[in-house]
């Protein structure tokens, strides 16, 4: 058998058990939201200090399970996959970066000693014309994180924006301004976006309006000719982005109701979202503010009780209270959030969001 294919004969054994790949999501909400599209549990986008994209798929250490072809069997077969999955895009920088760190998991697992040999085996097999770059791009890639790992103490310690442009110093020097720019494209982008929230929160007389406005046109700049698609396939996390800005919220909470709800669904409509989701929406926020009023009662009468009772009396008076304004479930899991210290309906009201 020859040589080179032995190692990536036993991986296979490997590949079957693999997933193709995972789309990294960030966590949903526990309340899924009416309009579809993804969420995002965080309000800006943070630059990343991984060594690889941020925007990056992330592949399972066990590496591709099938190609075009059907089931992974043979080093044919792991050619076949990689020509599918990145032959179109091969030339792209970012696209290169995928495959490599894909293929990095995958054989450092397998060989942790002599990965590096087998993973460009199979490179100038699916790829014979381009080897001299991905195989100088997988250098780069293994310099970056060796230094990123050495610094990684260093680079805690600095600011954000000192860290960025560390970051950035290290990325031109070893990838190239051009080609590092192509690879963490997405975390460019992020961080215009970021900043650009950062500017829209800062503006000191715009109207509700006005910040929307400024958003679109900061997307728009962003993502340039993809916008469309990108917001459609994005609106609720872009959404969250505006309404967890702080002025946002000073604003819609200074609203009278009926006033609040024209103005998220004005918003929302903005993001394009359609009748049916503004619809669904108008439902929940009706739902929230409802359970957001209870709350606040049986807090008012809570506090009411723990001035005039205490010790097992008190807990008795509660339990009963919980019970008169929740399901059984709920008030269950209400009585074990407050005996943890957690109290749910003093946090503070996020509009179009809790």
């Amino acid at each position: 058998m020859n040589r080179r294919k032995a190692p990536l004969l036993v991986a296979l054994v490997l590949l079957l058990a693999g997933s193709a790949v995972l789309v990294y999501r960030t966590r949903p909400s526990s309340e899924p939201p009416p309009g579809g599209g993804s969420t995002a549990s965080t309000t800006k986008a943070q630059a990343s200090a991984t060594p690889g994209p941020a925007s990056a798929t992330a592949a399972s250490a066990e590496g591709p399970r099938e190609s075009a072809r059907g089931p992974v069997r043979t080093p044919e077969d792991m050619v076949s996959y990689l020509r599918a999955r990145y032959g179109a895009r091969i030339k792209d920088p970012h696209t290169q970066m995928r495959m490599l760190e894909e293929l990095m998991r995958h054989f450092q697992k397998l060989n942790p000693s002599g990965w590096e040999a087998d993973l460009l085996a199979l490179v100038k097999q699916a790829f014979p014309e381009l080897y001299d770059e991905l195989a100088l791009r997988l250098r780069q890639r293994v310099d970056y994180e060796r230094w990123v790992k050495d610094n990684q103490a260093a680079l805690q310690e600095k600011p954000d924006a000192e860290r960025r442009a560390a970051l950035w110093e290290e990325r031109n020097q070893l990838f190239g301004k051009e080609v590092a720019e192509k690879i963490w494209a997405g975390e460019l982008r992020n961080q215009a976006l970021a900043d650009a929230l950062t500017s829209i929160d800062a503006l000191p007389d715009a109207s509700l309006g006005d910040r929307m406005s400024k958003y679109k046109e900061s997307l728009a700049k962003t993502y340039g000719k993809d916008t469309e698609a990108y917001v459609k396939a994005h609106q609720q996390e872009l959404m969250n982005h505006f309404l967890d800005l702080g002025s946002v919220q000073k604003q819609l909470s200074a609203l009278p109701p009926a006033e609040r709800s024209e103005n998220l669904r004005t918003l929302r409509k903005e993001m394009g979202l359609n009748d049916e989701a503004l619809q669904r929406w108008d439902e929940l926020d009706k739902v929230r503010d409802t359970r957001w009023e209870v709350g606040s009662q049986y807090m008012s009468e809570r506090e009411a009780l723990a001035q005039q009772h205490s010790g097992a009396e008190l807990e008795l008076k509660l339990q009963e209270l919980r019970s008169r304004y929740f399901p059984s479930e709920e008030a269950q899991t209400i009585a074990e959030e407050e005996q943890s210290g957690f109290y749910r309906f003093t946090r503070p009201r996020q509009w179009g969001r809790n």
